[in-house]
């Protein structure tokens, strides 16, 4: 992934970058809150020789006291001094109780010794640092004594009082920003990882990084009502989904100009990807540019277009095929377009052989002679045969591809089913897509006024890429 694809990420997942961060000022709120607090109180110490009568005996004395300091800050927190000091405040449990609640420590090159006392009661810590006070030079006076006739070399004077207790925690800004900061690294890190885990197809990069030798034809954008207005190029002509379905139909004009396909069938990997709805706004939008049409329910085990275009389907292309009925029988016009309407009929047993067989083939070439263009709604491709077959017969397939529902394996696999009977893949529709970072449709922008045929001409766009198919 490169920087951009990162960012795209982050703007895309930052629902779970923002739930990370709530979720850890909440705990950081809660921790504060139920965190009992601490109050500090301190006292200094300075170390010297006790007879230092010249400048070399100050100098070696101080040497001497340097190193000595590093010792006293540990001998601090031993039960020689600790327990006289539990002692005097009443400490319950004696020197190990006090010995958490005190710090020294002692700044390099100096004599000084600094110890901080920390408690939850401000009195107590208080009366700790007092203590130590008081006992710690007579702990060091006792130690360092040589005899009772010779007394210690080094002398510990106490150079501050103990302060008056301070608040030292919790801190709400200190752990509002670790909290914040650590949840928005969460967060990220989360995002980025459901993102490299995510295998779904999104955008166009997605498909071409999936299958680098198919051409993205076109993206039509996600619309939450388009369950209420599956046939937008004739409900609502001047949406942003309807000038998608135009430029669809200009990009498949440029498709191998050399042997145009006529005859197209239009499939998917799964249900619910929008097939049905493509195969019937390219038809609208085919027949709107002057083409006569002839949109096919091939989906003959789950039909729906006939329901999507408000059509009786009693009898259909079934009835066709085992020559029951003429197609010119059973065609039924949509409005007043060119587009003529051939319903799937009675559910046969066999499928796939019907869908296969000669009378197909017979009856296409029939309808080719007679439209411009020939657009059959086909099954899914992974659950069923049923649109492999059909794409024998066809000049070509049309593959939708559901943004956010079909996953990468999936995709190609479909994609094999296609290769496996020599099919030829006219190119990939990315449906459903999602607005970007940027307002636009991850490259797909159709922010203009309704326009003609010669206008759709002059803006179409085919993507094309020349590499070969990765993960074969």
């Amino acid at each position: 992934m490169d920087l951009q694809s990162y960012m795209r990420a982050i703007m895309k997942r930052w629902r779970i970058i923002a739930g990370c961060v709530l979720i850890a000022l909440s705990l950081a709120v809660l921790l504060t809150l139920f965190t009992h607090k601490t109050y500090s109180s301190s006292v200094r110490f300075f170390v010297s020789t006790a007879d230092a009568s010249n400048n070399s005996q100050l100098a070696q004395g101080n040497t001497f006291t340097q190193d000595r300091v590093k010792s006293y800050t540990q001998l601090m927190k031993t039960p020689k001094v600790l327990q006289p000091v539990a002692d005097e405040v009443k400490m319950p449990g004696g020197a190990a109780a006090i010995e958490p609640k005190v710090t020294a420590k002692a700044a390099p090159d100096t004599v000084i010794i600094d110890t901080s006392v920390v408690d939850t009661s401000p009195k107590r810590a208080h009366a700790i640092a007092q203590a130590l006070g008081e006992q710690f030079p007579k702990a060091v006076d006792e130690l360092e004594s040589v005899s009772k006739d010779k007394p210690s070399p080094v002398k510990v004077t106490l150079v501050q009082q103990a302060t008056k207790s301070t608040k030292v925690g919790p801190s709400w800004p200190t752990n509002l920003v670790l909290a914040g900061l650590l949840g928005l690294l969460a967060g990220t890190a989360l995002a980025l990882l459901r993102e490299r885990l995510d295998t779904k197809l999104r955008t166009k990069d997605d498909v071409l990084e999936a299958a680098d030798d198919v051409t993205v034809l076109g993206a039509v954008p996600f619309d939450k009502d388009a369950s209420a207005h599956p046939l937008i190029v004739a409900d609502d002509p001047h949406s942003t989904r309807a000038e998608a379905f135009r430029s669809l139909r200009t990009n498949l004009q440029f498709v191998d100009a050399t042997k145009h396909p006529r005859v197209i069938t239009v499939t998917s990997s799964l249900p619910g990807e929008g097939k049905t709805t493509t195969a019937a706004n390219l038809a609208l939008a085919l027949a709107e540019s002057g083409a006569s049409v002839c949109l096919i329910e091939g989906d003959l085990r789950r039909p729906r277009l006939l329901s999507y275009m408000g059509l009786e389907g009693g009898v259909g292309l079934t009835d066709v095929l085992i020559g029951r009925v003429a197609v010119r029988d059973v065609v039924q016009r949509f409005g007043e377009r060119r587009l003529m309407v051939l319903g799937s009929g009675a559910t046969p047993p066999n499928p796939s052989e019907l869908l296969g067989s000669e009378p197909m083939r017979a009856m296409l070439e029939d309808l080719r002679g007679r439209f411009d263009y020939v657009i059959i709604d086909a099954p899914p491709l992974l659950p069923v045969t049923d649109a492999a077959v059909l794409s024998r017969v066809t000049d070509g397939t049309l593959v939708i591809a559901g943004a956010g529902i079909v996953k990468r394996d999936q995709f190609l696999d479909a994609l094999d089913h296609l290769d496996a009977v020599d099919a030829k893949v006219l190119g990939v529709v990315l449906n459903r897509v999602e607005r970007g970072p940027r307002g636009n449709y991850y490259d797909y922008r159709y922010d203009y006024s309704p326009s003609t045929a010669a206008d759709d001409n002059d803006k179409g766009r085919t993507l094309t890429s020349r590499r070969s198919r990765k993960g074969n």
